[in-house]
């Protein structure tokens, strides 16, 4: 399977969907790729706080309807220091800006509903992934999807794998 797009992402967590998301508002050719499956990916447990940045996009992108129903806003927090309470206001203190807990799963969840729904390529479960020509004006992407080779041509590869992902090695 031979593709060619302007972006490849690698890693299809919250922030290769959202770069995903924004892309293809943009306009910008693109595919996700992922090691894992979509049923692993969503079974990863992290963060459960969203800021008011995050939030943010998601309203621009019109893909924070279900985080508004059931987030639960906090324009604050209260730390017990020997004793005593210090409330820490953050609406106050970041001219009305507030955090939303809302768990980076959920939010993974409605970004890869929206992707499936828009008809925008991904590619899960992709195997022996390599990396070519990472310095030049065109990558080759390599690997095995569903047992069969897989080669993207793209112009800019967006490393959005984590720490322990393959990208960070190479950048």
């Amino acid at each position: 399977m031979h593709h060619r797009v302007q972006v490849a992402i690698i890693g299809a967590g919250p922030s290769g969907l959202m770069l995903g998301a924004l892309l293809a508002r943009a306009g910008i050719d693109h595919v996700i790729i992922e090691r894992q499956s979509p049923d692993y990916v969503l079974s990863r447990i992290r963060a459960g706080v969203l800021e008011q940045g995050t939030v943010d996009v998601l309203d621009q992108l019109e893909l924070s309807g279900r985080l508004h129903r059931e987030g639960l806003v906090h324009h604050g927090f209260e730390l017990l220091f020997q004793g005593r309470r210090h409330r820490i206001d953050l609406h106050a203190l970041t001219q009305g800006k507030q955090v939303v807990v809302y768990g980076q799963t959920e939010v993974t969840k409605d970004l890869m509903t929206h992707r499936t729904a828009s008809g925008l390529s991904s590619f899960y479960q992709v195997e022996a992934l390599q990396i070519r020509g990472i310095d030049e004006s065109s990558v080759q992407i390599e690997g095995n999807h569903q047992g069969r080779p897989l080669h993207i041509q793209c112009d800019i590869v967006a490393g959005c794998d984590g720490f322990h992902g393959l990208c960070r090695r190479l950048m």
